[in-house]
C-alpha cells in the first residue's frame, strides 16, 4: 500500500528527536501491523564473507538496542561468535517505511535469558530443550517422539523445565538506524543516524547533532 498525497509532517519528526522518532513508528508499526510487529530480517558474515540471511522475532526494543533470543548452537550463533556484526531489516508495508540497523551482538545475560526462557509457554520451552536448532535428524518424527517424551517427564504442573545451556538471547547494540519513509512519487525520505567517528565534528550542514551523542545525514533515495 503505497502513501496518497502531500508527505506527512510525521517525517521531519525524525530530524529533531531520534528516539521519540524510533519509539513512535515502531508503536504504530506494531499497532497497524500486529502480525509482523516482531519480525525481522537479519543478515550475518560467514568465515568466508558470503551473506546469511534470516527472518527472526524480535523480543524487545529499547534504547539499549534490539533483543532476540535462539540457540547459541546453531549456524546463527557460530556466525555471530564468528563475526558479531550484524544487520536487521524491518519494513511495515501498512506504514510504508522500512528501518535499517547495523550493530554488535552481545549475549544477554544469562540471567535474563533465564527469566526469559521460563516466561514463555510450556510446550515452547519443551521444542526449546527437543531442538538442536539446525542439527540434521532423520525426519520430523524423531523430534516429536522426543518432546512427547520431555513432555511425560514434566508433565506435572509444578515441574520446571531446565533452560538448555546453549538457549539464550542476543542484544544487538546499534551503530546506525537508517530510516526509509516512502512515498508514491519515489522521492523517498531517508535519514540516518548513526555513533560519530573518531574526532569529527558535525558542520551542521551534511551532519547534524542529534540527541545522546548520535549524528544523522540525509540520503538521497
Amino acid at each position: 500500500m503505497e502513501p496518497v498525497g502531500d508527505k506527512p509532517t510525521g517525517v521531519q519528526k525524525i530530524s529533531a528527536v531520534m528516539n521519540k522518532t524510533r519509539r513512535k513508528w515502531w508503536g504504530e508499526g506494531s499497532w497497524e501491523t500486529r502480525k509482523a510487529e516482531n519480525e525481522t530480517g537479519s543478515e550475518w558474515r560467514q568465515k568466508d564473507g558470503k551473506p546469511s540471511v534470516r527472518c527472526m522475532l524480535m523480543k524487545s526494543h529499547s534504547t539499549e538496542g534490539i533483543t532476540f533470543y535462539t540457540n547459541y548452537s546453531s549456524r546463527k550463533g557460530q556466525e555471530i561468535a564468528d563475526n558479531p556484526q550484524v544487520a536487521l531489516l524491518f519494513y511495515w508495508q501498512a506504514l510504508y517505511l522500512q528501518v535499517r540497523i547495523e550493530g554488535k551482538a552481545v549475549k544477554t545475560d544469562p540471567k535474563e535469558s533465564e527469566e526469559y526462557f521460563h516466561s514463555r509457554p510450556k510446550s515452547n520451552q519443551l521444542s526449546a530443550a527437543t531442538s538442536n536448532q539446525d542439527e540434521v535428524v532423520e525426519s520430523m518424527k524423531v523430534l516429536v517422539k522426543k518432546k512427547d517424551e520431555l513432555r511425560q517427564k514434566y508433565a506435572d504442573q509444578s515441574a520446571v523445565i531446565p533452560k538448555p545451556e546453549d538457549w539464550g538471547g542476543y542484544l544487538v547494540k546499534p551503530d546506525s538506524y537508517e530510516f526509509w519513509y516512502g512515498h508514491a512519487d519515489r522521492l523517498h525520505d531517508r535519514i540516518r543516524f548513526r555513533r560519530p567517528f573518531p574526532e569529527e565534528v558535525p558542520d551542521e550542514k551534511l551532519v547534524h547533532t542529534g540527541e545522546d551523542g548520535w549524528v544523522y545525514e540525509y540520503l538521497s533515495p
